[in-house]
């Protein structure tokens, strides 16, 4: 297994994309830290699920990542990071002059922010061992722009910035840094509302998916969360050992419009 020995901490992973980038680095034989700011026993499950189902060691660890000091504690309490995966985010959706102050601080903070803490904790530790990938997990809204979208679309811009930095500045080392840029992925949240789709428009799910919520990809398939952790392995490769400061589009060609 190729990544076997590595350790690879995923943050907002005990569910969606995280969860699925997770198991993915698992199957490839990465020990792996799960992440949310919950702390539930279910949490905790889902990693002795993935070290029971792949042969490897995995721990969830809770942290509220729009807290920079707990933001840089899980990845002290982990001990060791070979692979960083900043996936944590949230969203919301309003024109620019009603949207709330809070929710701007929020997924600025939780989009962007965490991710610059947890990588300035790791760093050091790839150092030392030698070996480091940092893999942000942006957006095809951090290449292009969406109304009504500001803090998220800022934020995932924002990623993309700081993995270019990140790789600068780990430019002669054996480390890199690179973001995955996906459109939409067939989550469980995003699963879970085709029915409502569905209802409102008066359309078959087939339709549903392709003329509304697949609207703006070109491909009318969704990306998978398989796809994005084989994207990260591939990442993670030696044959990607000279890819670092760019962007990886997984978006059936929203961005090639």
């Amino acid at each position: 297994m190729q990544l076997k020995g590595k350790t690879a901490i995923i943050t907002g992973s005990n569910s969606g994309i995280g969860l699925g980038v997770a198991r993915e680095l698992a199957r490839a034989g990465a020990d792996v830290v799960l992440n949310s700011f919950t702390d539930r026993d279910e949490d905790h499950a889902l990693a002795q699920e993935i070290a029971d189902a792949h042969g490897v060691k995995a721990r969830y660890i809770a942290a509220d990542l729009s807290d920079s000091d707990a933001a840089r504690a899980l990845v002290e309490t982990a001990g060791r990071c070979d692979i960083l995966i900043n996936n944590a985010g949230v969203q919301h959706v309003a024109p620019i002059e009603r949207f709330p102050t809070a929710k701007w601080d929020a997924i600025i903070a939780i989009n962007l922010s965490s991710a610059f803490h947890t990588t300035a904790v790791a760093l050091p530790m790839m150092r030392e061992a030698g070996w480091g990938r940092v893999i942000n997990i942006a957006s095809a809204h951090g290449l292009t722009a969406s109304p009504f979208k500001s803090a998220y679309v800022a934020a995932k811009h924002g990623i993309v910035g700081l993995t270019k930095v990140t790789a600068l500045e780990t430019a002669r080392e054996p480390i890199t840094a690179n973001a995955i840029c996906p459109a939409y992925v067939l989550t469980p949240l995003v699963e879970s509302q085709i029915p409502d789709q569905m209802k409102t428009h008066g359309m078959d799910r087939d339709t549903v998916i392709r003329e509304v919520m697949l609207e703006r990809q070109p491909s009318k398939e969704f990306a998978t969360t398989e796809q994005l952790g084989g994207t990260a392995i591939f990442l993670c490769s030696d044959a990607a050992t000279q890819i670092t400061g760019t962007t990886i589009s997984v978006d059936g060609g929203w961005t090639a419009l």
